[in-house]
C-alpha cells in the first residue's frame, strides 16, 4: 500500500483519528523513541497496530536511518511469518508505521508464562519452523535480521509466528531468481557481500559479530536460530555471562549443556547451529534437510502445543521466486520514508531498467557522475551521510532487483545536497549518459 506525507495533524493519542484514516485505541508498548497502539481501520474496520514516532526526536538522536532501514527490509518482504508493514504515514512532527496486529505478544514473554519455561519437543519444532521459514524467505530477499531473538517474536491471535523489529537489519540485493546466496563465496570474502557493523544482542550475536570481524549476515543469523532453539527446549539460554569477552569465550569453546530430556537429534542440530566457525555452521537454508525436521509434524499436530496444530505450512521453507509487478509496484516511492524526515524531496529518486549487467551497470553510472558533479557510495558511505545531506555534495546511491534472468530493476537516489542542487540536477543528462543501458526510464512521483 502507497505511505502517504501528509501536513494534516495527527497526534498519535489513544481515541484520536489519526489522518482521517484510522482510530487509535489503547496503548500496546512503549520504547525509547516509539509507541505501538492498537488502531482500527476508519474504511474496513480492520484491526491494526500503530507505530507513532517522534520525528525531531528521531533526527536529534541519529535514529531515523534505523527507521528508514526497517521500513527499507519490510516492503521487500510479504511472508505469513514475517509482520506485514501496511502503509507508511507522516505529519511535520510525527512518522506512523502501520503494521499488521500481533495480540499474542512476544515469544519471550510467552516462555516466561509456562511453569517450566520451555516448550515440549514437538511444540518447539512447529515454533522453530515458523521461525526458519520467515528467515529463508528474508535472506533470499537480501534482507539479514541481525537481532533474532524471542522478544523480536511476536505471534498472532491464532498462536502463529511474526517476526518483527528489522531495524538493525542489512539490506542486500535479491539473490539471483531468489535462490540463496553460495554461502562459501561470501565466507571467502571475494562477493564483497560480508557485513562489518557489530550490532545485536549479546546473548543471542554470533561470536564472530561480537568479535568485530567481517561476517555472513546469514550464518550470523543461524547462531540466533541456534540460541532460541536451545531456550525453546531448555528453557535457559545457552550463553549467559555479563560479561561479553567471557560470553564470546564461552561460546567458542561450546561451554553449554543440553538438559537430559532433549532428544539427540535436536542436541545434534543445536550443536550445528552453535558452531563458532562460520564455514561449518549449518545455514539457515538447510534446515529442512535436517533429520529433527523429518519427523512428520502430522503426528506432533495431534499432541497439540504452542501453535495449536498449524502442521503443514511451517515446513514451506518457500524460496522467493524473482520479483514479479506487484513486488516492483512495492517498492514505490509511496514506501519509501527517505522523504519524510526532509520538507522537499525535489526529484531525488529515479528508476530504470536495464539488460546490462550490474557491473557495467554501475561503470557506466560512474563515468556519468565524473561528467556530472555527483559521486556514487556504497551502502556505508550513505548511512555515514548526515541527516539531510552535506552542503555543497550530492551523493548517488543505487539498488538493483532482479526482475527476470535477462532485466534488472535500478533504483537511483540523491543523497546529500541542499534543495537548489537536486532541483537542478541533470536526470535527462544521465539518461543520455547512460544510452543504451537504460532500456525503459521510469519517472517517480515528486512531492
Amino acid at each position: 500500500m502507497a505511505g502517504t506525507k501528509s501536513r494534516s495533524s495527527g497526534n498519535g493519542k489513544a481515541g484520536s483519528p489519526l489522518l482521517g484514516k484510522y482510530e487509535l485505541g489503547p496503548l500496546l508498548g512503549r520504547g525509547t523513541f516509539a509507541k505501538v497502539y492498537r488502531a482500527r481501520c476508519l474504511a474496513g474496520g480492520d484491526p491494526v497496530a500503530v507505530k507513532v514516532l517522534d520525528k525531531p526526536e528521531l533526527t536529534a538522536t541519529g535514529m531515523a536511518a534505523r527507521v528508514l532501514r526497517e521500513v527499507s527490509a519490510m516492503r521487500r518482504l510479504r511472508h505469513p511469518n514475517v509482520l506485514r508493514l501496511h502503509e507508511v504515514l507522516a505529519t511535520r512532527s510525527k512518522v506512523y508505521l502501520v503494521m499488521e496486529l500481533a495480540p499474542g505478544g512476544d515469544l519471550l514473554s510467552r516462555l516466561a508464562s509456562l511453569p517450566t519455561r520451555r516448550l515440549p519437543e514437538h511444540a518447539a519444532r512447529r515454533v522453530f519452523a515458523q521461525l526458519v521459514s520467515a528467515l529463508v524467505y528474508s535472506h533470499a530477499r537480501g534482507v539479514f535480521h541481525r537481532d533474532v531473538k524471542p522478544q523480536n517474536v511476536l505471534l498472532d491471535a491464532a498462536g502463529n509466528l511474526k517476526v518483527s523489529d528489522f531495524g538493525l537489519a542489512a539490506l542486500l540485493p535479491p539473490t539471483a531468481g531468489g535462490s540463496p546466496r553460495d554461502a562459501a563465496a561470501e565466507d571467502d570474502g571475494r562477493s564483497g557481500l560480508l557485513l562489518n557493523t557489530a550490532c545485536g544482542t549479546p546473548a543471542f550475536t554470533a561470536p564472530e559479530v561480537l568479535r568485530r570481524k567481517a561476517y555472513d549476515g546469514a550464518k550470523a543469523d543461524a547462531w540466533s536460530c541456534g540460541v532460541i532453539l536451545f531456550v525453546l527446549l531448555a528453557g535457559h539460554l545457552p550463553f549467559d555471562d555479563a560479561n561479553i569477552a567471557d560470553m564470546c569465550r564461552k561460546a567458542h569453546r561450546r561451554e553449554y549443556s543440553v538438559p537430559s530430556w532433549v532428544s539427540p537429534p535436536a542436541r545434534r542440530l543445536v550443536s550445528r547451529l552453535l558452531d563458532p566457525n562460520p564455514a561449518t555452521r549449518l545455514a539457515v537454508a538447510e534446515l529442512a534437510s535436517h533429520p529433527w525436521f523429518k519427523r512428520s509434524l502430522s503426528v506432533d499436530s495431534q499432541l497439540g502445543g504452542l501453535m495449536g496444530g498449524q502442521a503443514e505450512r511451517e515446513l514451506a521453507f518457500q524460496v522467493p521466486a524473482a520479483l514479479n509487478a506487484f513486488d516492483i509496484i512495492s517498492m514505490s516511492p509511496g514506501l519509501d520514508l527517505s522523504g519524510l524526515f526532509v520538507e522537499s524531496r525535489h526529484a531525488r529518486e529515479k528508476r530504470f531498467m536495464t539488460t546490462a549487467s550490474p557491473e557495467e551497470t554501475v561503470e557506466r553510472l560512474g563515468q556519468a557522475g565524473t561528467k556530472l558533479g555527483y559521486f556514487m557510495v556504497g551502502k556505508k558511505g550513505v548511512e555515514r551521510l548526515p541527516l539531510g545531506g552535506l552542503t555543497g555534495m550530492v551523493a548517488m546511491s543505487m539498488e538493483m532487483a532482479e526482475v527476470s534472468p535477462e532485466l534488472m530493476l535500478v533504483e537511483l537516489t540523491l543523497e546529500g545536497g541542499d534543495d537548489d542542487e537536486v532541483e537542478e540536477f541533470g536526470w535527462e543528462e544521465l539518461r543520455v549518459e547512460l544510452g543504451d543501458v537504460v532500456t525503459a526510464w521510469h519517472v517517480c512521483d515528486e512531492g
